[in-house]
Protein backbone atom coordinates (compact mmCIF):
# COMPACT_ATOMS: atom_id res chain seq x y z
CA UNK A 1 0.00 0.00 0.00
CA UNK A 2 1.81 3.30 -1.05
CA UNK A 3 1.46 6.00 1.85
CA UNK A 4 -1.04 9.19 1.22
CA UNK A 5 1.56 11.59 2.37
CA UNK A 6 4.58 12.63 0.51
CA UNK A 7 7.53 14.24 2.49
CA UNK A 8 9.07 17.16 0.40
CA UNK A 9 9.52 20.89 0.45
CA UNK A 10 9.87 23.41 -2.06
CA UNK A 11 11.25 26.55 -0.02
CA UNK A 12 10.82 29.93 -1.01
CA UNK A 13 12.90 29.89 -4.23
CA UNK A 14 11.55 27.18 -6.13
CA UNK A 15 7.95 29.28 -6.77
CA UNK A 16 9.53 32.24 -7.86
CA UNK A 17 12.03 30.32 -9.91
CA UNK A 18 8.68 28.81 -11.17
CA UNK A 19 7.44 32.17 -12.45
CA UNK A 20 10.74 33.03 -13.97
CA UNK A 21 10.23 29.29 -15.79
CA UNK A 22 6.62 30.15 -16.98
CA UNK A 23 8.02 33.90 -18.15
CA UNK A 24 10.42 32.10 -20.23
CA UNK A 25 8.59 29.31 -21.63
CA UNK A 26 6.14 32.07 -22.81
CA UNK A 27 8.82 33.95 -24.37
CA UNK A 28 9.50 31.32 -26.56
CA UNK A 29 5.83 30.28 -27.45
CA UNK A 30 5.42 33.99 -28.65
CA UNK A 31 8.76 33.73 -30.58
CA UNK A 32 7.75 30.11 -32.13
CA UNK A 33 4.29 31.63 -32.91
CA UNK A 34 5.21 34.40 -34.28
CA UNK A 35 7.79 32.41 -36.59
CA UNK A 36 4.69 30.46 -37.12
CA UNK A 37 3.34 33.52 -38.48
CA UNK A 38 5.87 34.37 -40.98
CA UNK A 39 6.16 30.91 -42.45
CA UNK A 40 2.22 31.15 -42.65
CA UNK A 41 2.63 34.63 -44.67
CA UNK A 42 -0.09 35.55 -41.67
CA UNK A 43 2.14 38.45 -40.40
CA UNK A 44 4.32 41.01 -41.84
CA UNK A 45 7.46 41.29 -40.38
CA UNK A 46 7.68 44.23 -37.94
CA UNK A 47 9.46 47.24 -39.02
CA UNK A 48 13.48 47.25 -38.59
CA UNK A 49 13.54 42.92 -38.70
CA UNK A 50 15.86 41.58 -41.06
CA UNK A 51 14.64 38.36 -42.46
CA UNK A 52 18.15 37.36 -43.72
CA UNK A 53 18.48 33.75 -42.65
CA UNK A 54 15.02 33.70 -41.00
CA UNK A 55 12.94 32.97 -44.57
CA UNK A 56 15.78 30.50 -45.91
CA UNK A 57 15.97 28.33 -42.82
CA UNK A 58 12.05 28.10 -42.45
CA UNK A 59 11.35 27.27 -45.91
CA UNK A 60 14.37 24.97 -46.36
CA UNK A 61 14.12 21.11 -46.63
CA UNK A 62 14.56 20.79 -43.28
CA UNK A 63 12.12 23.31 -41.87
CA UNK A 64 9.75 20.47 -41.94
CA UNK A 65 8.62 17.03 -40.39
CA UNK A 66 5.83 15.48 -41.72
CA UNK A 67 4.85 18.14 -43.58
CA UNK A 68 4.60 20.54 -40.56
CA UNK A 69 6.61 23.43 -40.19
CA UNK A 70 9.44 23.28 -37.38
CA UNK A 71 8.32 27.00 -36.03
CA UNK A 72 4.62 25.32 -35.43
CA UNK A 73 6.02 22.50 -33.95
CA UNK A 74 7.75 24.45 -31.53
CA UNK A 75 4.87 26.27 -30.51
CA UNK A 76 3.18 23.35 -29.66
CA UNK A 77 6.68 22.35 -27.55
CA UNK A 78 6.26 25.88 -25.35
CA UNK A 79 2.74 25.58 -25.21
CA UNK A 80 2.52 22.07 -23.68
CA UNK A 81 5.18 23.28 -21.46
CA UNK A 82 3.31 26.58 -20.23
CA UNK A 83 0.39 24.49 -19.97
CA UNK A 84 1.92 22.00 -17.49
CA UNK A 85 3.37 24.47 -15.86
CA UNK A 86 -0.27 25.86 -15.28
CA UNK A 87 -1.19 22.97 -13.78
CA UNK A 88 1.89 22.51 -11.11
CA UNK A 89 0.70 26.43 -10.28
CA UNK A 90 -2.80 24.79 -9.28
CA UNK A 91 -1.60 21.85 -7.50
CA UNK A 92 2.23 22.41 -6.62
CA UNK A 93 2.76 17.94 -7.68
CA UNK A 94 6.17 16.72 -6.96
CA UNK A 95 5.28 14.43 -9.90
CA UNK A 96 4.57 17.43 -12.43
CA UNK A 97 7.84 19.08 -11.61
CA UNK A 98 9.98 16.35 -12.09
CA UNK A 99 8.50 15.24 -15.29
CA UNK A 100 8.75 18.63 -16.21
CA UNK A 101 12.80 17.55 -16.43
CA UNK A 102 12.00 15.15 -19.54
CA UNK A 103 10.27 17.23 -21.22
CA UNK A 104 12.57 20.28 -21.30
CA UNK A 105 15.06 18.08 -21.77
CA UNK A 106 13.53 17.02 -25.08
CA UNK A 107 13.14 20.72 -26.13
CA UNK A 108 17.75 21.52 -25.48
CA UNK A 109 17.99 18.20 -27.83
CA UNK A 110 15.65 19.32 -30.65
CA UNK A 111 17.05 22.61 -30.29
CA UNK A 112 20.29 21.88 -30.20
CA UNK A 113 19.69 19.88 -33.36
CA UNK A 114 18.45 22.66 -35.16
CA UNK A 115 21.08 25.04 -34.30
CA UNK A 116 23.14 22.13 -35.98
CA UNK A 117 21.41 22.24 -39.06
CA UNK A 118 21.69 26.21 -38.99
CA UNK A 119 25.28 26.35 -38.91
CA UNK A 120 26.05 23.01 -41.02
CA UNK A 121 23.15 21.76 -43.81
CA UNK A 122 21.51 24.68 -43.92
CA UNK A 123 24.08 27.84 -43.81
CA UNK A 124 22.05 30.35 -42.55
CA UNK A 125 21.16 31.38 -38.80
CA UNK A 126 17.53 32.32 -38.05
CA UNK A 127 17.89 35.09 -34.94
CA UNK A 128 13.99 33.79 -34.13
CA UNK A 129 15.21 29.97 -34.12
CA UNK A 130 18.57 30.79 -31.90
CA UNK A 131 16.02 32.46 -29.35
CA UNK A 132 13.85 29.48 -29.30
CA UNK A 133 16.81 27.69 -28.75
CA UNK A 134 18.54 30.15 -26.03
CA UNK A 135 14.45 29.87 -24.58
CA UNK A 136 14.65 26.11 -24.46
CA UNK A 137 17.90 25.77 -22.99
CA UNK A 138 16.90 28.15 -19.77
CA UNK A 139 13.69 26.22 -19.13
CA UNK A 140 15.71 22.99 -18.95
CA UNK A 141 18.52 25.02 -16.42
CA UNK A 142 15.94 26.66 -14.41
CA UNK A 143 14.60 22.75 -13.87
CA UNK A 144 16.97 21.44 -13.35
CA UNK A 145 18.41 23.85 -10.87
CA UNK A 146 14.90 24.01 -9.16
CA UNK A 147 14.62 20.07 -9.23
CA UNK A 148 17.77 19.92 -7.17
CA UNK A 149 17.03 22.58 -4.44
CA UNK A 150 13.86 21.40 -3.61
CA UNK A 151 13.53 18.24 -1.05
CA UNK A 152 11.74 15.81 -3.57
CA UNK A 153 11.78 12.29 -3.26
CA UNK A 154 13.11 10.07 -6.17
CA UNK A 155 11.34 9.81 -9.63
CA UNK A 156 10.96 6.09 -8.30
CA UNK A 157 9.01 7.30 -5.29
CA UNK A 158 6.87 9.69 -7.19
CA UNK A 159 5.79 7.06 -9.63
CA UNK A 160 3.22 5.84 -7.08
CA UNK A 161 1.63 9.07 -7.01
CA UNK A 162 1.18 9.70 -10.33
CA UNK A 163 -2.30 10.59 -10.11
CA UNK A 164 -1.26 13.70 -8.29
CA UNK A 165 -0.96 15.37 -11.36
CA UNK A 166 -4.85 15.12 -11.93
CA UNK A 167 -6.29 17.08 -9.96
CA UNK A 168 -9.48 18.72 -11.22
CA UNK A 169 -7.99 22.63 -11.41
CA UNK A 170 -4.52 21.24 -12.61
CA UNK A 171 -6.48 19.42 -15.71
CA UNK A 172 -9.06 22.03 -16.17
CA UNK A 173 -5.38 25.39 -16.16
CA UNK A 174 -3.53 22.35 -18.57
CA UNK A 175 -6.68 22.37 -20.95
CA UNK A 176 -7.51 26.04 -20.74
CA UNK A 177 -4.36 27.42 -21.64
CA UNK A 178 -3.70 25.10 -23.97
CA UNK A 179 -7.01 25.49 -25.94
CA UNK A 180 -6.43 29.42 -25.85
CA UNK A 181 -2.60 29.01 -27.22
CA UNK A 182 -3.51 26.23 -30.10
CA UNK A 183 -6.51 28.65 -31.24
CA UNK A 184 -4.08 31.47 -31.34
CA UNK A 185 -1.66 29.01 -33.61
CA UNK A 186 -4.24 28.37 -35.46
CA UNK A 187 -5.61 31.48 -36.27
CA UNK A 188 -2.30 32.25 -37.35
CA UNK A 189 -3.15 29.38 -40.13
CA UNK A 190 -6.54 30.15 -40.52
CA UNK A 191 -5.68 33.75 -41.69
CA UNK A 192 -3.53 32.34 -44.65
CA UNK A 193 -7.31 30.20 -45.76
CA UNK A 194 -9.10 33.32 -45.31
CA UNK A 195 -10.25 35.29 -49.08
CA UNK A 196 -9.03 38.31 -49.26
CA UNK A 197 -10.40 41.28 -51.74
CA UNK A 198 -7.97 42.04 -53.91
Amino acid sequence: MVSTKLDYTYGDTVPKLFGVFIIVALLGWLVSTFLSGIHFWALPLPAGVEPSGSLEVITSDWGYIFGLPLAFLGALYYLTVLSVAGAWVQNRSPVILKGLTLLTATGVVFSAFFVWLQLGPIGEICPFCMVSAAASTTLFILELYMVKISSLPSFKQLLPYWRSMFTKEAVLQFVFIFAVGFLVIVGFYGATLAPVPG
